[in-house]
């Protein structure tokens, strides 16, 4: 089998002139969803871009450097964040992300304690596969309403410039992927970006009023402590016990809206998981463990909610960067979360990326999210599953439907088990239930130990 190539593997440090390329083009792939989730909740975006980093950062240190995954603000929790605040203000929301983070930890010992072995009977390549298809399909109309409409309205009227835009920056990023080489072909996407913001401006789409409004405090001011002033701002932090507390916020209904959100997200957080490990070649659900990945994630979460940050998780655009760029270090990753921190602070910076349309973002992730998706498929193929077989054929049909289509199970008036989760638990009950359970493991190399990453070919 030819051997995959890799650019920079999990460990491997880049030179100095690239890593600030390679981690710009990371925190670019995330920038829009992560500050779309505070926009729509009314949170702070600046907020989020530090949660952001300090999420991703402590998520390296458990996980001990070796899974390159960007957390960001969670699209699941944005309903559930919007029914808190309503009930218990942007404090009851924040005190009900922490429970939720409290939950993933408790999921984390519950899998530290109990192994593996029970996880990898439920989830064979059969229903995994399907899965992942789901998380890249599932967003894509996501990215097509980001490529094709007017953002910022509440209905949707349909734009040919968007579109145009869309379609330019994903052309643009295609043929970057394809044909450059060297370091140009590390940074397709963050080449598509640029070249899609520049086409925008001259399309007359681009809003740099904040940018003028920055840019105006900054010239204007008379000292150099004036100056720093302006350039560096404390984004508008809300902490427990400082702004607010906890105990006076939290009640029965908060709970209820925030908590069982988390066994959602956590889902997800598996499936993206498995995706991550088949992108890089590494069994990260074993080694360092998934336990460890949960707890990352959860502690991110709990962070965020210190701040007054939106919940976080990690990031499908992410490992779409990963898959094209087969750059897996995570000191890129480190440098992203880095990156996020210092632009957390950092008006015009944060007002500049700010300004991205969303029709450039949309064109990205049309790739991105379809990259997921076709990751799904490989590993039905890795696998050798045979679809001839009535008993995946069914399983599979199920899940993508399911999934793709928009079902869900509406459980109280502000949790619906809905998408990935819902095909994901219908999938594992089909497995489970229906005979000739062997069949659905094809050739049983999704989950074995071997590490494939220090045999891979590198490039230059």
């Amino acid at each position: 089998m030819k051997q995959e190539k890799v650019a920079l593997n999990v460990n491997e440090v880049p030179k100095p002139q690239k890593w600030l390329i390679l981690s710009l083009q990371h925190l670019f792939a995330m920038f829009g969803a992560t500050i779309l989730v505070p926009f729509l909740t009314g949170l702070s975006p600046a907020v989020a871009l530090v949660s952001s980093g300090l999420g991703t950062l402590a998520y390296l240190l458990i996980t001990k450097g070796k899974i390159p995954a960007y957390l960001g603000s969670s699209f699941a929790f944005i309903a559930p964040i919007i029914g808190a605040t309503a009930s218990g203000g942007v404090e009851g929301a924040m005190v009900g992300s922490f429970l939720a983070g409290i939950v993933y930890g408790l999921v984390a010992l519950f899998i530290r304690l109990l192994g593996l072995d029970w996880l990898m009977r439920i989830l064979p390549p059969i229903v995994v596969g399907p899965v992942i298809i789901v998380i890249g399909l599932g967003l894509a109309s996501t990215a097509i309403d980001m490529a094709m409409y007017v953002p910022g309205i509440d209905e949707q009227v349909y734009s040919s410039t968007h579109f145009l835009v869309a379609l330019v920056t994903l052309t643009v990023t295609i043929i970057a992927s394809i044909f450059l080489r060297g370091f140009f072909g590390l940074i397709p996407i963050l080449i598509g970006i640029v070249f899609g913001y520049i086409f925008s401006i001259f399309q007359g789409i681009v809003d740099t009023s904040e940018i003028k409004a920055e840019w105006a405090e900054i010239t204007s001011a008379g000292s150099i402590g004036e100056f720093f002033t302006a350039i560096f701002q404390k984004p508008d932090f809300i902490i427990p016990f400082v702004n607010y507390s906890p105990f006076e916020v939290l009640s029965g209904e908060i709970i209820l809206i925030m908590v069982p959100v988390a066994l959602v997200t956590i889902a997800e957080h598996i499936g993206d998981q498995m995706v991550l490990s088949k992108v890089v070649g590494n069994n990260f659900i074993k080694k360092p463990g998934l336990h460890r990945s949960i707890l990352g994630d959860g502690v991110a979460t709990i962070i965020a909610s210190f701040l007054g940050g939106p919940p976080n998780t990690t990031y499908g655009e992410n490992i779409g960067v990963l898959s094209i760029t087969r750059v897996f270090s995570v000191f890129v990753i480190g440098g992203a979360a880095v990156l996020a921190l210092f632009f957390g602070f950092t008006g015009i910076i944060t007002a500049t990326i700010s300004s991205i349309p969303s029709a450039v973002m949309g064109g990205v992730s049309i790739l991105l999210f379809g990259i997921i998706a076709s990751n799904g498929l490989r590993m039905l193929i890795d696998n050798q599953i045979d679809l001839s077989d009535k008993r995946n054929l069914i399983i599979s049909s199920v899940i993508l439907v399911i999934g793709i289509g928009g079902a869900f199970i509406q459980v109280t008036e502000n949790l619906q088990i809905a998408g990935m989760a819902l095909s994901a638990l219908i999938g594992v009950t089909l497995n489970l239930l229906l005979p000739g359970k062997e069949s659905g493991y094809g050739n049983g190399t999704m989950f074995d130990d071997t590490d494939v990453s220090e045999n891979k070919e590198h490039v230059a």
